[in-house]
């Protein structure tokens, strides 16, 4: 790999679901709202809607889950259906391909189940627009045959809750965003909410944490129960290998240390980031497509994995010209803020700086 090229799927830090986070994710998820931590405007008023529905008898309205990846989105799915005490049906936006494909989901529901969609954004608008009468009325509008013989038929279905998840809300059209009557934006957790999972998952995984280590975990996890819980069985290892009876803030500094995961929980691919927009282009303003040409990654890869955390901790600016680092982020690094008279590196001066550290 050279200097210009990250590798984007096998970050640990990094937000979307990793295969590998299937068995610890299973075992460590909350079943109930009261054993849910954090997202507290959220789960009051969820608790509420959800007992309001059971007092009547009804199933739960149609609910949209969107924010940042690995807050909880489908560990809440989950949650609901419990609380209703009803069957859920999972799948995925990318996943239903045909009409024939969400008929299928749609027929087999049972009166009040779930039908959970993650990453609702990504279905097809020829797909999606069978849902707006499943949703609203409870049928299924299907069109048989082609050409003079066509004919339509309405199939009643039962009524059911649909939970959609998604990162990009922007992305829902409005007829589809409209027809959801309860609408629950996720945040990223604070260091606290957080210390309090990795303690809940260290006792179910059968380990002894201290409230140093797991605060220091916390704080590197970027405000993600997903990478919290990953981070914790790495630091696990060091700590046997290590020969430690429990967890703590030596262990857990030096093993996330060894993961070259800092403080502020920057791997060595955001650094490199940063470290690129400084060297190239004297910390900016540069445009979206002429970073990712000159990082060899797409410009929708940066905006969604990189951004949103550097942009949050005040490390990345945008402005109408383009990104731009700021002063901490040239702090953090070690490295001296440019002055404002100071010109962007010429192109051989570019190769020079790269050059100079192979």
């Amino acid at each position: 790999m050279n200097e210009t090229e990250f590798d984007f799927e096998n970050r640990i830090i990094s937000t979307e679901y990793h295969a590998s986070d299937a068995e610890v994710e299973l075992s460590l998820r909350p079943r109930s709202l009261d054993e849910y931590i954090g997202q507290s405007k959220a789960k009051e008023n969820l608790k509420i809607y959800i007992d309001a529905a059971r007092m009547r008898g009804e199933s739960l309205d149609h609910v949209l889950l969107y924010g940042p990846p690995g807050l909880g989105k489908t560990t809440l799915s989950n949650i609901i259906a419990a609380e209703m005490g009803v069957n859920i049906h999972i799948t995925s936006g990318p996943s239903i391909e045909k009409k024939g494909d969400l008929a299928a989901l749609l027929t087999n529901l049972s009166e009040g189940d779930v039908l959970f969609i993650d990453e609702i954004h990504r279905m097809s608008r020829s797909i999606e627009e069978i849902l707006y009468p499943a949703m609203e009325d409870y049928v299924l509008d299907l069109i048989l045959g082609n050409g003079p013989s066509a004919r339509s038929i309405r199939i009643d279905l039962p009524r059911f809750t649909l939970i959609g998840a998604t990162t990009r809300a922007g992305q829902l059209t409005t007829p589809l965003r409209d027809r959801f009557g309860v609408l629950l934006k996720l945040e990223l957790y604070t260091v606290d909410e957080l210390a309090t999972i990795v303690r809940r998952s260290a006792g179910i995984l059968g380990m002894t944490i201290t409230e140093d280590g797991a605060k220091e975990l916390a704080s590197r996890s970027r405000g993600t129960p997903r990478i919290a819980n990953r981070l914790l069985k790495r630091v696990r290892d060091f700590a046997q290998v290590a020969g430690k009876e429990e967890i703590d803030q030596e262990i857990t500094a030096y093993a996330l240390g060894k993961l070259e995961i800092d403080e502020l929980g920057l791997d060595n691919i955001d650094r490199r980031m940063l470290e690129t927009i400084i060297k190239f282009y004297n910390g900016g303003p540069v445009g979206l497509e002429t970073l990712a040409a000159t990082v060899g990654e797409e410009a929708i890869t940066l905006e969604d994995v990189y951004e949103p955390y550097l942009m949050q901790i005040g490390f990345l600016s945008r402005t109408p010209r383009g990104r731009c680092v700021t002063a901490p982020a040239y702090h953090h690094l070690g490295l001296p803020a440019p002055t404002p008279t100071q010109a962007a590196p010429t192109p051989g001066e570019q190769l020079a700086l790269f050059g100079d550290e192979e």
